[in-house]
């Protein structure tokens, strides 16, 4: 797996209102930033890996990957010809989320909006559900 940029949110829509009944979203800024990676790269047939490990400031901490080769029990999503794709475990700790990718001017990254998350580290890489406690470690956004 190719492990590379920021972490964020997900949507599906030929918008930036969006409407999904997916339990991923992807949004149309996250779509075209995936798919200008894949070219990039030249990773024809490879789809975006989001998963959750644990660790960071809050307890879990999300990931993101360029997936050639996804496996038999992951969930598969697509968005506008960008395939998505998530473990089972992770997808408890994902469901409803969207990821959405921003380019600003002090930095631009994927960012994930968590409806699942009760807390969540600054910098937006780390979060905690209920009836989970905080970490000790810490991501260094601080």
């Amino acid at each position: 797996m190719e492990v590379f940029g920021k972490m964020v949110a997900p949507v599906e829509a030929p918008t930036e209102e969006t409407v999904s009944t997916q339990p991923i979203t992807l949004t149309p800024s996250a779509v075209q930033r995936v798919r200008r990676l894949l070219d990039e790269r030249n990773l024809q047939g490879h789809a975006l890996r989001v998963f959750v490990s644990g660790g960071g400031c809050s307890g879990m901490q999300y990931g993101m990957a360029l997936e050639g080769n996804p496996r038999e029990t992951d969930q598969r999503y697509a968005f506008e010809g960008v395939d998505v794709v998530v473990d089972p475990m992770s997808m408890t700790y994902l469901a409803g989320c969207t990821i959405d990718y921003v380019d600003e001017i002090m930095g631009g990254g994927f960012r994930i909006d968590n409806p699942n998350a009760v807390a969540s580290c600054g910098c937006g890489h780390s979060f905690r559900t209920a009836g989970e406690s905080a970490a000790d470690g810490c991501c260094g956004c601080h």
